[in-house]
């Protein structure tokens, strides 16, 4: 739980690996609660099938990543490491560094930073099919009520599922009370 903790304080704390920014910054807590919780494979990744015309290979195809951050009841839905990897899974503490395969949507941090392929018109449902989360106007990972989605800081109306993942997107998902969304998000360099 410490290693999560640390990665997740890099995304706030200047000088960490990442940066969520904001014109107005305000603490919120994760959640804990259950359903807070989520694994990082469904059963089709466990299983290493296809997915959402995603299909999980042992290299990846270059990419670039986008930022995913989650809000459900007021609180912070972590998106784990591992969305996209099929195990067995390699580790380095909170890190994941490998499995069986990988998708060309995948996470290897705690940290909201997913990988994205360069080529196609990859998509926020695409990420949720391969996370093995449900997405739509009234859900978002098991949360029910009215989703409202940002894109750098901007609402999106319509279905969140076909919010494209572009290079450097900061995307917020909220199913609750509001919370500020961030607008950017200070990226990793080389990614």
């Amino acid at each position: 739980m410490l290693s999560i903790v640390a990665a997740l304080m890099s995304l706030v704390l200047p000088g960490g690996a990442g940066q969520a920014t904001a014109s107005l910054r305000v603490p919120t807590p994760i959640g804990s609660a259950p359903g807070f919780s989520l694994p990082a494979a469904g059963d089709a990744v466990r299983a290493a099938r296809p997915v959402a015309g995603l299909e999980c290979h042992t290299a990846t195809a270059p990419g670039t990543t986008v930022h995913l951050e989650l809000f459900a009841r007021g609180q912070v839905v972590i998106v784990p490491a591992g969305v996209g990897v099929a195990p067995p899974v390699r580790r380095e503490g909170a890190q994941v560094t490998g499995g069986r395969c990988m998708y060309p949507i995948h996470t290897l941090a705690p940290t909201g930073v997913v990988q994205v392929p360069v080529a196609g018109r990859p998509t926020l449902g695409q990420l949720f099919s391969v996370w093995g989360q449900p997405l739509g106007p009234a859900t978002m990972a098991g949360f029910r009520g009215p989703v409202q989605a940002y894109v750098d800081g901007l609402p999106v109306t319509g279905d969140p599922r076909r919010i494209r993942l572009r290079r450097h997107a900061e995307i917020v998902l909220e199913s609750g009370p509001f919370v500020p969304p961030h607008d950017s998000f200070h990226f990793p360099e080389g990614s």
